[in-house]
Parts: C-alpha cells; structure tokens; sequence
C-alpha cells in the first residue's frame, strides 16, 4: 500500500503527540482493530527510562482497555531512513494481544516495510506454553 494508507496516516498523526523529551525519537503507531476502529498511540518518555511506553503498547493498551479484542494490522512511524520495527516487548504484547497481525513500517514520507508479526517474532512465548 502506498505511504498514503490511512493508518499509516494515522501513525505520522500520534506521532506529533509523543512525548520524548531525553531522546528526541518519536514515534506513532496505528493499530486497526477487526471492526474498522483506528486506534493510536504514541511514545511516551520518562526521566528512568524503564518506565517509558512505546507507541506500540501505549495503542495496544488503549485499544484493549476500550473493550476491542481483535486487530488486523499496525502502523509504526519515526523520523527514519530504515525501518523502525517494534522493540522485543512491543513484540511480545502485540504476539499476546493480537495474534500474527501485519505490521507497516513508515517513515514521515514513505512506506520503509511491510511484515508479518511472526517474521519479527518467530519463537514467542505464549499461553500455549503454560499448559
């Protein structure tokens, strides 16, 4: 899909709201649920580090406390030459939350990738291994 894709879109708009202030790397995420919604969010720093959210969650996280269950794809934007997939934890949480989704990489002028969640996270840990 070209960089016009409205959840790539989307993305580039949460990415305005990031709060990152001791990097300075912003970053927006658009997570489209299973019914249509657009859900974003965006990087949000703290002064410890270890207490920052990235995009990634902080969509996943509101999307799921606003009730939806079902996801199709992500958006993930930075200011960037080269793709900027999601860290190990966003990995994590979206493998848990949403399952194989696609995932669209973008920078502020174009489309840099295109995965599928389980080519980024090929071996995860899941409920499966807690039986």
């Amino acid at each position: 899909m070209p960089a016009s894709d409205p959840l790539v879109v989307a993305a580039r708009g949460a990415r305005r709201r990031a709060i990152a202030p001791h990097s300075g790397f912003k970053v927006g995420a658009a997570l489209l649920t299973a019914d249509g919604t657009v859900v974003t969010g965006c990087n949000i720093e703290n002064a410890t580090y270890g207490l920052t959210l990235c995009a990634e969650r902080v969509a996943m996280f509101t999307a799921l406390a606003a009730g939806h269950r079902r996801f199709t794809r992500i958006a993930v934007v930075a200011d960037t030459t080269a793709p900027t997939p999601p860290c190990g934890p966003c990995r994590q949480i979206l493998w848990e939350f949403a399952g194989d989704l696609d995932v669209i990489l973008a920078n502020l002028r174009r489309e840099t990738g295109r995965h599928r969640l389980s080519d980024l996270l090929p071996l995860p840990f899941d409920r499966r291994l807690l039986r």
